[in-house]
């Protein structure tokens, strides 16, 4: 392919995802294909000649298509966002044309140098201690990592090197190995899985203690752990916790964990991968009280900051200990620009890849484009839409909000025994209109309604609890609804 037919392939592409955008509420959210439908309708081997990319693009809207979940869509409303705008795709694009690898400061100083600048442009929208930005006088900075999951593992690791080395100075005669086997992590367990996950590759079992009855991870129960794995003559060595759980957005508490694992000398990682978004908003930022005690703090800007996947910011207090436990060198990796200086990293020390691509592009253009006050409005519209979700529900009495509406989060579920949510939620994901995902909340069963796509509206509000609320109303005129527990379930939820 040549420039010119690139042009009219690339072009051809850009109008494409333009319709798409433009008319992705009028495609079913969901897939309806059945597994494997993908194996019948491309060939068992590559072309031995290259085909016309009319037919390539053709077979997007043939084959593609039909498989697609639409995470873009506004009846999309599980799990949480995943961002998406024009600016970060233009972005994307560019930084695939320009195609560099940035491990290292001279593989393309820019790569490096605007991912500084913009990660301290991000961390100043936050208001974050500036002990975590690149330009403090402190071993501070920040990076992109690929998603948050990826973020808590690289702190775990640096984590248990950090404490590796700590424990061999106190006790020289100790074997590495022997210290690792000691090793323990804590996490509540209302945590994401990719924290549980993390403890599984970087081999330390992660403890999921108790949340209290809000969904929060508190100092009292870290305490009493950590007191019993050291009578055990375990280490404590590595803390998550979460600002804006995944089941209900809880917030653990900071304020109390921060100066348990700062006394102790254990590494605190926070994951605020969606919640912290909302920290560039003023009435939100109290929820992060006591991050000054926290050794790593990691926000998706893939979620709700319009920054396509993948694109997970993670700012370290002393980014040392990463270097410590990720450095390796080679002679071909050597460069004569070496520097010490804290706003010139190679991040190739940072992660767990040597190549990187250049991701602060596409969080430049939006951060331009945008500008504060645009992804603010973003948040803000959100929110608004995600406390209508919750007051259509609470108007309707056959239903309830079990944990008060969060962020863009709304947890409710039908009143009475979980069966009853359960057959609501199968039904919907049966007609596939709007799709959500269930969680447990002090045993209970959940829906949980989250605003993910930036072109939800208020009809698109409308529309799932439409879909939701005459759905009961089918479940309310079954026989066994109406036997269950000897009540009247038809006549009781006939009262919305």
């Amino acid at each position: 392919m040549d420039s010119e037919q690139f042009r009219e392939f690339a072009k051809a592409v850009v109008d494409y995802i333009a319709d798409y955008t433009e008319n992705v509420r009028d495609r079913p959210v969901l897939s309806s294909v059945k597994p494997g439908y993908l194996y019948d309708l491309v060939p068992a081997e590559a072309p031995v000649k290259g085909e016309d990319w009319k037919t390539v693009i053709a077979d997007v809207e043939k084959i593609i298509m039909p498989g697609i979940t639409h995470w873009q869509s506004p009846q999309f409303h599980g799990f949480f966002p995943t961002a998406n705008s024009y600016p970060a795709i233009v972005g994307d694009l560019l930084s695939t044309g320009i195609g560099c690898i940035g491990f290292s400061w001279i593989t393309s100083p820019a790569c490096t140098e605007l991912e500084v600048q913009v990660m301290n442009w991000f961390g100043k929208m936050l208001q974050i201690p500036k002990e975590f930005l690149n330009e403090s006088e402190g071993p501070g900075g920040g990076i992109i990592q690929g998603s948050a999951s990826e973020a808590t593992f690289v702190c775990l690791l640096a984590a248990k090197d950090r404490m590796t080395k700590h424990v061999k100075t106190i006790n020289p005669l100790l074997e590495d190995g022997e210290i690792k086997a000691k090793l323990i992590a804590y996490t509540s367990d209302q945590s994401n899985s990719s924290v549980e996950k993390s403890g599984l590759l970087g081999s330390m079992p992660m403890r999921l203690l108790k949340s209290d009855e809000n969904g929060r991870l508190t100092g009292p129960v870290l305490l009493k752990a950590v007191e019993e794995d050291r009578a055990k003559g375990l280490i404590p060595c590595y803390v998550v916790a979460t600002l804006g759980t995944t089941g209900t957005c809880a917030f653990d508490c900071l304020e109390e964990l921060g100066p348990i694992c700062n006394e102790n000398n254990i590494w605190l990682h926070v994951d605020a991968a969606y919640a912290g978004a909302a920290f560039i908003l003023p009435e939100y930022r109290h929820l992060m009280a006591g991050v000054e005690f926290a050794d790593s703090f990691d926000v998706n800007l893939h979620k709700w900051l319009l920054v396509n996947f993948d694109c997970s910011a993670l700012w370290v207090k002393n980014a040392t200990h990463l270097v410590n436990a990720f450095n390796v060198e080679r002679v071909y990796l050597n460069h004569s620009y070496q520097s010490e200086d804290p706003q010139i990293p190679d991040f190739r020390h940072w992660q767990i890849p040597l190549g990187r691509r250049f991701r602060a592009l596409k969080v430049w253009f939006v951060m331009r484009l945008y500008g504060v006050e645009g992804l603010q409005a973003h948040i803000k519209k959100q929110v608004q839409l995600a406390e209508l979700f919750g007051q259509l529900v609470e108007q309707d009495r056959r239903f309830e909000v079990v944990t008060p509406v969060t962020m863009g989060l709304v947890c409710f579920r039908l009143k009475g025994d979980n069966v009853w949510t359960k057959k609501l939620y199968d039904s919907l994901m049966s007609r596939r209109q709007i799709y959500l995902v269930t969680a447990s909340v002090r045993s209970q069963l959940v829906i949980r309604f989250v605003v993910c796509s930036r072109l939800t509206e208020q009809k698109d509000v409308e529309f799932a609890w439409n879909e939701i609320s005459t759905l009961v109303d089918t479940l309310a005129g079954t026989e066994e609804w109406a036997k269950k527990d000897g009540e009247d379930r038809r006549k009781y939820l006939s009262q919305g």
